[in-house]
């Protein structure tokens, strides 16, 4: 199996081609989407972090940042910071430069101002643009593509219909040389012994077993305070209104996105796939800070499972919507890309859906568009704190 993708210079296949203005700290992040306004295509990445940090917190920002810079669908970057910041911009556009990718860089207080460093930021912007605008996709084998495996706003249906089509998905997608990415560690507890014995050797089981105790040591110590007692539950209305009523129900239904594939490692938040095949991402399960975990590592596109319905998008990475939950379908046509919900329904069974899903991700890897990237949607840039 092949795509068309756009191939970069340190071996890596983006199937889209953006120029990226991000920030080094929030501080920069009005300049960054001035800048950004201005040049009709360019991407700002902003966020809250930067500054205020420390230790490995800071060092998690940093790699974040770093990762999301270099990711395969980025062509081009505007770096962009303040000047006094503890993550600096230089640290930033040296560890993305690292990739072979054209970069420059705006540091405000350098600039002047704010409206110079629009000014700078503007030119700089639109000649990286241009450059990006000679580059045409090539043929590139399947082996160089990465999908993250997500859900949200689940309920019975996710687990029943779409996260085990998904799985095929996955299934297939890693025989053929390529990669996924399972993340959402505090929606697994009670299900870390299936896993385990779904990896590669020994180590990366206990590494697999002791990334979820870890997650739900910080969850009991969160939980414990009995002055937060009514705001302790793991399970959301919208789960629980779905069918959805225990951690471990989730987490039984959550893993068969992942399919029967080894594991071959559990990543960092914030690091990058070093091999082919199936991984476990150590990140909490909030939307936003799991998609941006999968992203940094590496995925192009990511597959996101959803019973009770959901717009959101990612700036950088098309986010491919998936319910399985037929009545969500048809309520909210416009935000999802598949209806998974056929197999309730008696229409296809999960190989074929699984396999019809495979056949979308490589569309929208040659260039189709999701519903989230035609709606503009771009909420889940969201960096996990330590």
């Amino acid at each position: 199996m092949e795509f068309l993708g756009y191939p970069r210079p340190d071996g890596t296949v983006g199937v889209r081609n953006h120029l990226a203005v991000l920030a080094s700290v929030f501080c920069a992040n009005h300049v960054v989407e001035n800048i950004a306004h201005q040049v009709p295509g360019a991407v700002p990445l902003t966020h809250p972090l930067g500054c205020s940090q420390v230790g490995a917190d800071l060092e998690q920002t940093a790699r974040t940042l770093i990762s999301l810079g270099r990711h395969p669908n980025v062509g081009a970057v505007l770096v962009v910071g303040l000047g006094c910041e503890r993550f600096p911009a230089q640290e930033l556009y040296a560890g993305v430069a690292a990739s072979g990718k054209p970069v420059e860089m705006v540091v405000i207080q350098e600039a002047g101002d704010s409206l110079r460093a629009v000014e700078q930021g503007t030119r700089l912007a639109r000649r990286l643009m241009e450059e990006l605008s000679r580059q045409e996709r090539e043929s590139c084998d399947v082996s160089h593509l990465t999908v993250g495996l997500k859900c949200g706003g689940t309920d019975a249906t996710s687990g029943i219909a779409a996260n085990p089509a998904v799985g095929v998905m996955s299934d297939l997608l890693v025989q053929a040389g390529g990669s996924t990415i399972l993340t959402e560690v505090t929606e697994l507890l009670g299900a870390e012994h299936i896993l385990a014995q779904r990896a590669v050797n020994p180590d990366v089981g206990e590494k697999i077993r002791a990334t979820v105790a870890r997650m739900e040591e910080r969850l009991r110590r969160a939980g414990s305070d009995p002055r937060f007692s009514h705001r302790g539950a793991l399970i959301s209305p919208g789960n629980m209104d779905g069918g959805v009523t225990t951690v471990v129900e989730k987490a039984l239904g959550g893993i068969t996105k992942s399919g029967s594939a080894p594991f071959v490692d559990v990543l960092d938040y914030g690091e990058r796939i070093k091999k082919k095949g199936l991984y476990l991402l150590d990140s909490p399960g909030h939307d936003g800070e799991s998609v941006t975990g999968l992203v940094a590592a590496g995925a192009q596109i990511v597959v996101f499972t959803t019973g009770r319905g959901t717009p959101t998008g990612f700036p950088i990475a098309p986010v491919v919507k998936v319910t399985g939950n037929p009545t969500t379908y048809q309520r909210m046509k416009e935000n999802l890309d598949y209806n998974a919900g056929a197999i309730i329904e008696g229409e296809k069974t999960i190989a074929q859906a699984g396999a019809e899903l495979l056949a979308e991700i490589l569309a929208v890897a040659n260039g189709k568009r999701t519903k989230a990237e035609i709606l503009g949607h771009r909420e889940l840039l969201c960096i996990a704190r330590l």
